[in-house]
């Protein structure tokens, strides 16, 4: 039975702390400072703070399909906190339309990424099979750091009990459970395939010069030269976040993205900016491009994008310089 002589409080136990209240378990909880909104308050503090709101009906609309707090993203660099006004002229359809080319941005970035994720995992497979083992990542002498093999093998080992392919329930019907390269790099997500990468070792006829080999820049003496493995590592490192942002819906805008891409002394900003943003992983997304037709395209329908909302964006929230079509060209 239970022995509720345990429970007994005192007095003082019970009364409620500052900024907080007494939950039903016999726990204080801390109180949020800040109210619940309601839509129609929501659009109110808007209109209090100085924002230009033409349809309140069409705000509250933009509000219940989208939300205050996402919304958010795309407003505080024009609120004063000292005034708690926003600057003069702020109109809020002119934040809908950030939040509308946010969006556009993001599908057409995504719609990029997927095409050079396709091409790395293809080019990363036909490297790997320059040893001619169909069960080459379960071999430990193809890697650098061996405790890393080993965190990369379990985290492969999942992906691959996580998928539901057809082609890896063909392999555990048919052989033995044993999946070969091809097969896995497939239902591999592109973090774990920056970790592969990372960790392969280098030299001549390795796997990683014939990958890298796929990807030759012109240097500063006008050689093609193969990237470095830290270099090439950095660059699918950043473009495998930036992914995830888009993936995740969130804002690209106007935001810092923590992860610096090696960047090609040719296309280094001076002075150097304090925070990495798009412009650098846009870079590393040039660099890592699945074919030169696939990135010009590509970049033409960005420049597109971006004069149809000259009117609301800026470049210099997205780290993009002044000549950023220059440096976006192949």
């Amino acid at each position: 039975m239970y022995n509720n002589s345990n429970r007994t409080h005192h007095a003082s136990d019970l009364h409620a702390q500052p900024g907080g209240t007494f939950s039903f378990t016999g726990c204080f909880m801390y109180q949020y400072p800040k109210q619940i909104l309601t839509i129609a308050q929501q659009v109110q503090s808007y209109i209090d703070a100085g924002m230009t709101v033409t349809s309140r009906k069409d705000v509250e609309q933009a509000l219940k399909s989208i939300g205050f707090y996402r919304l958010r993203g795309y407003l505080f660099h024009l609120y004063d906190n000292s005034t708690k006004k926003y600057v003069p002229g702020t109109k809020f359809e002119d934040i809908l339309k950030l939040y509308q080319f946010d969006r556009e941005l993001s599908a057409l970035i995504f719609s990029m990424i997927s095409k050079i994720e396709v091409a790395l995992r293809v080019r990363l497979v036909e490297a790997l099979l320059v040893y001619g083992d169909a069960l080459i990542l379960q071999d430990s002498s193809i890697f650098k750091e061996k405790k890393m093999y080993w965190q990369n093998i379990s985290t492969i080992a999942s992906e691959i009990a996580r998928s539901n392919d057809v082609f890896i329930k063909h392999n555990f019907d048919r052989h033995e459970g044993e999946v070969p390269v091809w097969a896995v790099v497939e239902v591999l997500s592109f973090g774990t395939l920056s970790k592969i990468i990372k960790n392969l070792k280098t030299g001549t006829g390795s796997a990683f010069s014939i990958l890298a080999a796929n990807y030759r820049y012109t240097s500063k003496k006008g050689n093609s030269v193969n990237p470095s493995q830290s270099m090439f590592a950095s660059w699918v490192q950043g473009v495998s976040v930036l992914r995830n942002i888009c993936a995740h819906n969130s804002r690209i805008y106007n935001r810092t993205i923590h992860t610096a891409p090696e960047i090609l002394a040719v296309d280094k900003i001076t002075p150097a900016p304090a925070h990495n943003g798009l412009y650098q992983i846009l870079l590393a997304m040039k660099y890592l491009r699945s074919s030169d037709e696939e990135w010009t395209e590509f970049a033409d329908e960005l420049d597109t994008l971006f004069q149809n909302n000259s009117s609301v964006i800026s470049f210099g929230a997205m780290n993009l310089p002044a000549d950023w079509k220059a440096h976006l060209s192949v």
